[in-house]
C-alpha cells in the first residue's frame, strides 16, 4: 500500500450551502472543489454575481483547484437545430462568465453520446463525423473563450457506452481547454444496464486526457449518486487505473447526500486509496 503522502487527495462537489458545512475539511488539504450552484437557467439569468461574492468569502484562504458544473438541463451539445445550438452556446458562455468571476479553472459539460449512438451511428454513413461537427459548431466560441480565461472544459460521460467516444471528441479540438471527465457512477450504470465496460476501463481509455473524475457509487441500475461504499463499484480497480496516469485529474466526490460527504471520503481512505 502506498504511503499516505503518495496517495491522491480527494475533493468534493458542493453547493454554497454545503460548502459552509465542509469548509474546514476542504481548506485543511486545499482539496479539489467543484461548485454546483450555477447549472440552472434560473440562476444564470438571475443575480448570480451575488452568489459568487458569497462564495468568494467562503473561499477566503482557499488555494486549491476550483471548478464549477456547467449548465446542462434541457439540452445536448450536438443538437441538429442551429437555433438550439445558439442557446446552448449562450448558456455555456454564461457558465464561463461565472468561472471568470469566481476564479474557477474548470467547467464540467455533458457528453452528447448515448446508447442509441453506440448502436446506430456507424450504420449511417457520416453520422459519427456529423456529431463532432455539430459539437464544434456549438462549442467553437465557448472553447475560444475558455482558452482566453484559462479554463478547461471537461466532457463528462452520461450515457456513453464506448469510453473512447469522448476522448476522440475532446482530441478533435486540439486545444488544452478541452479535456475529458469521468463519472464513475454513470460508467457503472452503463456497465450494468447496457453492457459497457467497468469504470476502470473508462480511466484507461482516457489516459492522460482525463482531467476530472466524479466519484459516486451505484448499483449499476440507476444513477444513484450514493456515497462510495454504498454501491458495487470496485474502487481499488478504479484507483489502480488512476495510479497509472500522470495527469493528476481532479477527484471530486459527487453525491446526493452532500451533508454526509466525508463518510464517503472516509470509506475510500479506509481502503487506503486517498487522503
Amino acid at each position: 500500500m502506498p504511503a499516505s503522502s503518495d496517495l491522491p487527495v480527494v475533493g468534493a462537489a458542493l453547493t454554497s450551502t454545503t460548502l459552509a458545512l465542509h469548509r474546514n475539511w476542504i481548506l485543511e488539504r486545499q482539496r479539489d472543489l467543484e461548485i454546483q450552484d450555477f447549472f440552472e437557467a434560473e440562476t444564470l439569468d438571475g443575480d448570480w454575481r451575488a452568489r459568487v461574492e458569497m462564495l468568494r468569502k467562503l473561499l477566503d484562504g482557499y488555494e486549491g483547484r476550483l471548478g464549477i458544473h456547467g449548465p446542462f438541463w434541457g439540452f445536448k451539445i450536438d443538437s441538429q437545430d442551429p437555433l438550439i445550438r445558439a442557446v446552448v452556446t449562450k448558456r455555456l458562455l454564461q457558465g464561463l462568465e461565472v468561472c471568470e468571476a469566481l476564479g474557477a479553472t474548470q467547467m464540467v459539460i455533458h457528453s452528447p453520446y448515448s446508447t442509441w449512438d453506440y448502436n446506430n451511428l456507424d450504420i449511417n454513413p457520416g453520422a459519427r463525423a456529423w456529431v463532432i461537427e455539430r459539437v464544434h459548431a456549438t462549442l467553437r466560441d465557448v472553447v475560444r473563450r475558455a482558452e482566453v480565461i484559462g479554463c478547461e472544459l471537461v466532457i463528462e460521460n452520461i450515457e456513453d457506452k464506448d469510453p473512447m467516444d469522448r476522448v476522440q471528441l475532446a482530441n478533435s479540438f486540439a486545444s488544452p481547454a478541452v479535456r475529458v471527465s469521468l463519472d464513475t457512477g454513470h460508467a457503472n450504470y452503463a456497465h450494468g444496464s447496457t453492457g459497457a465496460p467497468p469504470a476502470d476501463f473508462y480511466v484507461d481509455a482516457a489516459g492522460d486526457a482525463l482531467a476530472h473524475v466524479h466519484l459516486q457509487d451505484t448499483d449499476g441500475y440507476a444513477d444513484r449518486h450514493w456515497l462510495p461504499g454504498e454501491g458495487n463499484i470496485s474502487w481499488p480497480a478504479v484507483f489502480r487505473a488512476l495510479g497509472r496516469l500522470s495527469s493528476r485529474p481532479r477527484l471530486i466526490i459527487e453525491v446526493k447526500d452532500q451533508t454526509n460527504i466525508r463518510a464517503g471520503a472516509a470509506h475510500l481512505e479506509a481502503l487506503g486509496l486517498v487522503v
